[in-house]
């Protein structure tokens, strides 16, 4: 199962709450997500933090998708057989007000 979604913030802190959020959203709806949540908000959290901090007046923007493969009955007996995330994180520019 995949997924993918962006979210953008004035702050990295609301940021990483966006991000953490969608990945909330995810799991109730492909719950073997569950798996792999943590490792793809700390992903995204790690590259946020190289994004040097707004002093421009640009918003942070974060994009993740992954994927995880499985074998057995998902949710009755699956075990994760492969998973991966790809992460983006950049500066942009604020939206016309």
């Amino acid at each position: 199962m995949s997924y993918s979604f962006s979210v953008r913030g004035a702050t990295k802190a609301e940021v990483t709450a966006k991000v953490s959020a969608e990945l909330d959203k995810v799991v109730a709806t492909q719950p073997i997500h569950s798996a792999d949540r943590a490792q793809a908000q700390a992903a995204a959290e790690a590259f946020v933090a190289i994004v040097p901090d707004n002093a421009d007046g640009k918003d942070f923007y974060v994009s993740v998708s992954g994927s995880v493969g499985w074998s057995g009955n998902l949710g009755v007996d699956s075990v994760v057989t492969s998973a991966s995330v790809n992460v983006g994180a950049l500066l942009i520019a604020k939206d016309a007000p």
